[in-house]
């Protein structure tokens, strides 16, 4: 096939404008990490549906309330999960989150009960799992952005101990760390895959090899190490295991959407990235990686 510039160029555009706009999100302030994931919560969630009312064509026809409640339900999780270090002087987004989390999650079943010609637990089982799979995974990694598993005092904002300087200086690295361990391993996993990949790993996804696979994690797990002792922190081995940790379940993540798009028989979960998919597309090994990574740091704090 003969190679085409244009769509290379369309390509090469759309990926640069992506990373420039997730740096900004990542590192501007927490304000505009929580803009950048909130744009992200709610395209995930409407190609989850979209796939979803593919895979099941009753889904198609849950009524708006349904439709929207449940992501309303959803993002009230992720504010809620800020842990009230998301404060102004008369907002507190942990309290609104929980308003809206009972407002969306009431709104479900109640709107089903009223609207819906019957009450079909398959379609609320469909919201439940999008809930775990994308509301759950996002309001960890905002929890994780907000160091509450390190902080001292809930709501405390100030750097009079040690203890929250290290939750700030968490708070702001381990998304890094996990972002960057996936990132490194999709690239490398790529690259080792194109040189000596010939195993399959899962008829989901024909080409992912074995040898890419296993050479991504190696080489996320040793760049990350070395990264974390660049940096002459004690704690590199937990770079390491961090990498070890998203390398692996990201990978998990990216086969589980693979194969909702077989199921639903399409290429990519939407296009709002010309050349390379949509949300899920861009962001399924982060949605799986994230709740182990917080379990694990969960587990050690």
């Amino acid at each position: 096939m003969a190679f085409n510039w244009q769509t290379f160029k369309t390509r090469a555009l759309t990926a640069v404008l992506f990373v420039v706009i997730m740096l900004f999100g990542l590192l501007w302030n927490k304000w505009s990490f929580l803009a950048l994931f909130s744009v992200i919560h709610f395209g995930c969630w409407f190609e989850y549906q979209k796939l979803v009312g593919l895979i099941d064509k009753g889904y198609q026809t849950i009524n708006p309330f349904h439709k929207y409640g449940v992501m309303i339900g959803g993002y009230g999780l992720m504010l809620f999960l800020t842990a009230d270090w998301f404060l102004t002087e008369t907002i507190s987004l942990h309290s609104i989150g929980w308003m809206l989390m009972l407002a969306g999650f009431l709104l479900v079943p109640i709107s089903e009960l009223l609207f819906s010609k019957q009450f079909n637990l398959k379609y609320i089982a469909h919201s439940l799992f999008g809930l775990v799979y994308i509301s759950l995974s996002w309001a960890l990694l905002m929890h994780l952005r907000s160091g509450a598993l390190w902080m001292p005092h809930n709501g405390e904002d100030t750097f009079s101990n040690i203890s929250t300087l290290l939750a700030k200086v968490s708070g702001y690295a381990v998304p890094l760390m996990i972002i960057g361990s996936i990132w490194i391993n999709d690239t490398m996993a790529y690259i080792v895959g194109s040189l000596i990949g010939k195993t399959p790993l899962s008829a989901i996804s024909p080409k992912k090899t074995w040898e890419g696979t296993v050479g991504g994690i190696i080489l996320a797990v040793a760049v990350m190490w070395g990264l974390g002792s660049l940096s002459q922190s004690s704690s590199a081995w937990l770079w390491a295991v961090i990498a070890f940790i998203a390398a692996i379940t990201g990978t998990v993540g990216d086969l589980l959407e693979s194969k909702l798009k077989r199921l639903a028989n399409v290429k990519d979960s939407g296009s709002f990235m010309p050349g390379h998919g949509g949300f899920l597309d861009r962001f399924d090994s982060l949605l799986v990686a994230v709740p182990f990574v917080w379990l694990l740091l969960k587990i050690i704090s």
